[in-house]
């Protein structure tokens, strides 16, 4: 394949998604102005190992109307993988270039305006004890951001875990961690959903014992293997593990997301994003989301898996939405996406922890809440937990 072959696959990859043939709904690809440039033209090719999650199937169910394939045998934990160069090919919106930085700091919009920042007193706040959890509890713990004290199948299981008080490039966080580190019961997995700083933090993952299982994107193994981890498995999106527990096996599902991958100046895109569904034994199942913009990876994953009971959906880090709409959802972008999901609760996150974007620190609350009601949905099947707060799903 010459040169000039392989960079007009690549932009035709970045101007669909992949096996579908049709623009992210929503906006996510055109709502992006003149003001982003073009993503680089150098495209990675799909799995080099050609397992199922490759590049071969990862898109090709999402034709609306077909038959969802079923779901991937779970694959064994620790396994070597080798992965395409970069994963470029899976962006559904480009990358911001130097322009809108450059905007972004003419406008002056990089946190909220200082007459608004009276509202981090009022942010919620409600640090308590986890509730005792059993082989068929469901349980979640928001300690802040991203990161949440799963409890399933008798299994703990944290997710995006970050107890640090300041980030690369972000200010402070601006309410404390949720739950002290030293009250965490016995971590039994950790699951990342993507490469950034405020998801992946190497302070705390560095509290953790070495032979923690991580479960990673993929191309992130390796990252975690030099830091002394000895569990480590990465996987592609569709791509699925088992974890032994007192009640039965907890399958942990790694999905796509509408974002990207960076965390220094030479590996953009190196690694893959998305979010994770973690699978109880008796079938009750959770979404989390990771980090993601609005579009059509939604519907497609609420079509493979069915019966979703809580969605753990971003709703913060949106303003000013010309440059984060690809990658962030704002709160009514959240509720319609717990909606494509199928998902009976929206949990919300990513938000009251760093102030990331220029929205007031309040407001995704109370936007989340008006566009919650706007769609008709029972006010218990909200979960706007609090810092630190905790919640149980019932059994079905």
């Amino acid at each position: 394949m010459t040169e000039q072959t392989e960079r007009s696959l690549a932009r035709r990859s970045l101007a669909e998604p992949s096996g579908t043939g049709q623009r992210p709904r929503g906006g996510v690809s055109g709502a992006v102005d003149d003001d982003l440039d073009a993503v680089t033209e150098e495209a990675g090719g799909g799995m080099a190992d050609g397992t199922a999650g490759g590049m071969a199937g990862y898109g090709a169910a999402s034709v609306p109307g077909t038959v969802p394939p079923p779901l991937t045998e779970p694959r064994p934990l620790g396994e070597p993988r080798t992965w395409p160069r970069d994963f470029t090919d899976r962006l559904t919106a480009p990358l911001p270039g130097v322009r809108a930085v450059a905007r972004i700091a003419r406008e002056g919009k990089l946190r909220p305006a200082p007459q608004t920042l009276q509202q981090i007193q009022q942010l919620p706040f409600e640090p308590g004890p986890m509730p005792d959890a059993g082989p068929s509890t469901v349980a979640l713990t928001w300690a802040g951001h991203a990161s949440w004290i799963v409890r399933i199948g008798g299994l703990t299981v944290l997710t995006d875990p970050v107890w640090s008080r300041k980030i690369l490039g972000t200010p402070p966080r601006v309410t404390p961690v949720g739950v002290r580190w030293e009250d965490l019961p016995a971590i039994d997995a950790v699951v990342i959903s993507h490469n950034h700083y405020d998801h992946l933090d190497a302070p705390t993952l560095k509290r953790l014992p070495r032979e923690t299982p991580l479960l990673l994107p993929a191309g992130l193994a390796v990252w975690a293997r030099r830091r002394g981890f000895t569990q480590v498995t990465d996987l592609d999106w569709w791509e699925a593990v088992e974890l032994p527990g007192p009640g039965g096996p907890v399958r942990i599902d790694f999905v796509p997301a509408h974002h990207w991958s960076k965390r220094t100046l030479t590996d953009t895109c190196r690694s893959l994003w998305g979010g994770w569904m973690l699978t109880a034994p008796d079938g009750r199942r959770i979404h989390f989301a990771g980090d993601t913009g609005y579009g059509h990876w939604f519907e497609e994953i609420g079509r493979r898996y069915r019966d979703i009971d809580l969605a753990l959906l971003p709703i913060g880090a949106y303003d000013p939405r010309w440059m984060l709409r690809p990658v962030h959802t704002d709160p009514e972008e959240a509720v319609r996406a717990c909606g494509d999901l199928g998902a009976r609760c929206l949990v919300p996150m990513h938000w009251a922890t760093f102030l990331l974007s220029a929205e007031p620190p309040l407001e995704p609350l109370h936007r989340v809440r008006a566009a919650w009601t706007a769609a008709g949905r029972p006010q218990s099947d909200l979960w706007d937990l609090a810092v630190g707060a905790s919640r149980v799903l019932p059994e079905r």
